[in-house]
């Protein structure tokens, strides 16, 4: 399993290693021990899980969970391809402002974590596009936030031969300068705090 840091405080993308025969492939897309490297600890007690499929086009976020409660992600495509993206919205990070992005496939089955405050958006660059999700705490609608994917200050990479299909939540969601005047966007203190009592110590 190979890593890579993302530009995002706490953000990891990995990469696992593929098996081949006649049969077809096999592959693990979440290996602890690949996690425990980067994060210094295993994965966070799952509270839930998470699949959608979508069409060509499809952008979906980039939502974030209040926080508190904050929850933390890992993410893969499990059919399809998709850009995948993170976005520092934390007040007090070193990389606020900043995101990364990986095109998440079936050839390569790369996934990402997404550590707590972060938020998370992607875009299915093929038709039935299935993207699979732990995360940390359940689905409450009205700690689910987003932060516009079309603000044109954090310049994401949205394809240019795209026009995004959006819910219209995620077309209305304001832009990160209006939510950080409003006071909305998570602390980055208390995003560590509720980061590190997910865990085990390693």
């Amino acid at each position: 399993m190979q890593l890579r840091k993302l530009a995002v405080e706490g953000a990891f993308e990995f990469r696992p290693q593929i098996f081949t025969d006649d049969r077809g492939i096999f592959v693990s897309p979440f290996q602890e021990t690949a996690l425990r490297e980067a994060l210094g600890h295993g994965l966070f007690p799952v509270a839930q899980t998470n699949h959608s499929r979508s069409r060509r086009g499809v952008v979906r976020g980039a939502h974030f969970t209040l926080t508190p409660p904050g929850v933390a992600k890992y993410v893969y495509c499990a059919r399809g391809r998709a850009l995948d993206i993170v976005i520092d919205i934390r007040a007090g990070s070193p990389t606020f402002g900043r995101s990364d992005s990986a095109v998440l496939d079936t050839e390569e089955f790369r996934a990402m974590y997404f550590p707590v405050g972060v938020a998370h958006a992607f875009v299915a660059l093929e038709d039935d596009t299935v993207m699979s999700y732990m995360l940390s705490g359940e689905y409450v609608k009205e700690n689910e936030l987003a932060v516009s994917v079309l603000d044109p200050a954090l310049e994401l990479p949205i394809p240019r031969d795209i026009e995004p299909i959006m819910s219209e939540r995620d077309r209305d969601a304001p832009t990160l300068a209006k939510m950080e005047v409003e006071g909305t966007l998570p602390d980055y203190a208390e995003c560590l705090r509720i980061e590190r009592a997910l865990y085990t110590p390693a």
